[in-house]
């Protein structure tokens, strides 16, 4: 069955984009290109791409500017968007993912390798759109607030169980610390980032397995 998920590739060297397009095609998704950070933007407003796969260095607006100016709109909110660049060093990749990006890739990358990548975040979406996500041996039950690991009951703390909900609502999405503070404890309370570190410690203990990744100077994400 044909699949119905759209991408758009931006990348300004029309071999990568004639091979990617070829291969997801392959797979049955819908796919558009774009050779600039501009037409990017244009393409992407009017199709509307369930995932988006950008390049950094590109004419007109680097990909960080197209990946930034489409989470300001409110229809990209829950886009996909994931980097394929040659930009490989740590400030380029936090930057990225501080400008709203699921996720990074360096150049070059194996054909199937990136299209396991996709498989993989359009099934981590699908898990998490569901009202009650299962993640291999851990459910979580939003509506009672109940956590299971491998059938036994975990108890949380409320926000503790707010923290694993937001951040098992977009499994492998990297949140920023101030996204988090934001999200659990609001504008209108002061806490710092010591606060997110401790709840973060205790749900590894309690569940006891480690189900969240800290990314060094940008936040956390949740990979199980």
């Amino acid at each position: 069955m044909p699949s119905t998920k759209k991408i758009l590739i931006a990348d300004d060297e029309p071999d990568i984009l004639e091979i990617l397009k070829f291969n997801l095609e392959a797979e049955g998704y819908i796919v558009k290109t774009a050779k600039n950070g501009i037409e990017a933007i244009e393409i992407g407003k009017s199709f509307l791409p369930n995932l988006i796969i950008l390049d950094i260095m590109m004419p007109g607006k680097t990909g960080i500017e197209v990946c930034e100016e489409l989470r300001a709109i409110p229809s990209f909110k829950n886009t996909l968007i994931i980097f394929l660049t040659a930009m490989n060093d740590d400030s380029t990749e936090v930057k990225g993912l501080e400008s709203g990006a699921d996720d990074y890739l360096a150049k070059p990358i194996r054909t199937k390798v990136l299209l396991s990548k996709v498989q993989s975040l359009f099934r981590r979406l699908s898990e998490s759109e569901n009202s009650n996500p299962n993640f291999n041996d851990l459910f979580i039950d939003r509506e009672s607030y109940m956590v299971r690991y491998k059938g036994k009951e975990i108890i949380l703390a409320r926000k503790e169980f707010e923290l694993l909900s937001l951040l098992a609502s977009k499994p492998n999405k990297v949140f920023l610390r101030l996204d988090i503070l934001k999200n659990i404890w609001g504008t209108d309370v002061i806490v710092g980032d010591r606060t997110i570190d401790v709840h973060i410690r205790k749900i590894r203990q309690k569940i006891g397995v480690d189900c969240i990744t800290t990314v060094k100077g940008v936040g956390y994400k949740f990979d199980m």
